[in-house]
């Protein structure tokens, strides 16, 4: 059995690892081709390319980088062709595989096509909900409330549930010995600043996050920061935080990632599925995400959604503190960070709130990724 995998961004990346290990699970002798990231890699996958060249949101920024995503969609298409694969499943980063898919169903290709992650047609662009009923056979979706969006318009779907409920099953117990290991001194402030997995976010963000943490430095004394990313960042990384003159290490890896969330007091983070992560992990947290000026105008005009942060979404209402687009800004997101650090309670308050929301993302009868690889291995009964 082949199955073609194709995953343009980090978040996916680990998505489609553990997706990767249920099905050797289910059926030990398949082959994986395609595209993805260094989780994947790291369980014997052979990537064609660095997906760091996909990795990119935004209008604006998205146009610096059209002819190397051309190329790599040609050099994709080509390689599938080439396999012959028994199913195709794409993961996540909607733009780049709408537009693959949509080239599959020009050139007329049979091959089952599964996608992993709904297009959040709740949040903006209800449009994609049709369009995505024509390009693939089946959809699975993390969150509950998704599938009626697009079944709708006859595609078939399954809630599968959010990766996050297994994601974070291991966590650390011993977080004493853990800072003892990383030789974080007793007294220290720990923060965890996650400033995104692109080029895109980490140019942007880092800035505003340094300055944030900056405004609250002689209030708050003895800060110790810890900085998750990708292998592929940590150069750029380096490169904003090295003359920031707090002490912090940078953390590579998925377990080391969630050792971060939970020696942390409190984390700043770029908008995304690390909310739930951080969360699931107990920490309390803020969010923030901003584009150049045209894109956010674009991204505020096109939103049908009053919250960007999916806790926020489910509870519909604020539970977690977001600073996007044109409130992206230190002067608004250090006193929040500030009177978090202050106050201990309002951490605990909003971690209990945001774990009942936690609940409505497992499905009933077994774990995400199980529930995946019964999708896609039922998918493969059709060629």
């Amino acid at each position: 059995m082949k199955i073609y995998l194709i995953v343009g961004e980090p978040s996916g990346d680990i998505l489609a690892s553990r997706l990767m290990k249920a099905i050797r699970k289910k059926h030990p002798e398949v082959e994986f081709f395609g595209i993805g990231g260094e989780t994947m890699q790291a369980e014997g996958f052979n990537s064609l390319f660095n997906i760091k060249d996909l990795s990119v949101m935004g209008v604006m920024e998205v146009i610096p980088k059209l002819p190397t995503i051309l190329r790599r969609r040609k050099e994709v298409l080509a390689d599938i062709e080439k396999v012959q694969p028994d199913v195709i499943v794409t993961v996540d980063s909607w733009g780049f595989i709408n537009s693959i898919l949509k080239k599959l169903k020009k050139k007329g290709c049979k091959i089952p096509k599964v996608h992993y992650v709904a297009p959040q047609v709740w949040a903006w662009k209800k449009g994609r909900a049709k369009k995505a009923a024509q390009i693939m056979e089946h959809l699975m979706t993390l969150l509950p409330y998704e599938p009626p969006y697009f079944e709708k318009y006859g595609l078939d779907c399954t809630f599968v549930g959010h990766p996050v409920i297994e994601n974070t099953a291991d966590l650390p117990t011993d977080i004493s010995l853990l800072r003892s290991q990383m030789s974080i001194p007793e007294n220290a402030r720990v923060l965890c600043i996650l400033p995104g997995s692109r080029h895109s976010e980490v140019s942007k963000l880092a800035p505003i996050f340094i300055e944030s943490i900056k405004r609250i430095e002689k209030e708050i004394p003895n800060l110790f920061l810890l900085i998750p990313s990708v292998e592929t960042m940590k150069d750029e990384i380096n490169e904003h935080f090295s003359t920031i003159g707090i002490p912090y290490k940078l953390i590579i890896g998925q377990q080391a990632r969630y050792e971060a969330f939970c020696m942390s007091e409190f984390a700043l983070a770029a908008s995304g599925t690390v909310s739930l992560e951080l969360a699931a992990c107990g920490t309390p947290h803020v969010i923030a995400y901003t584009f150049n000026p045209l894109t956010n105008k674009i991204a505020e005009l096109l939103a049908i959604t009053k919250y960007a942060n999916l806790i926020n979404i489910l509870a519909d209402r604020f539970i977690i503190p977001e600073f996007v687009l044109r409130n992206c800004k230190a002067d608004l997101i250090a006193p929040e960070m500030f009177s978090f650090l202050q106050n201990k309670e309002k951490g605990k308050a909003q971690i209990m709130q945001a774990n009942e929301q936690l609940l409505k993302l497992k499905p009933i009868d077994m774990l995400p990724s199980e529930k995946a690889a019964e999708v896609v291995l039922g998918a493969t009964c059709t060629v």
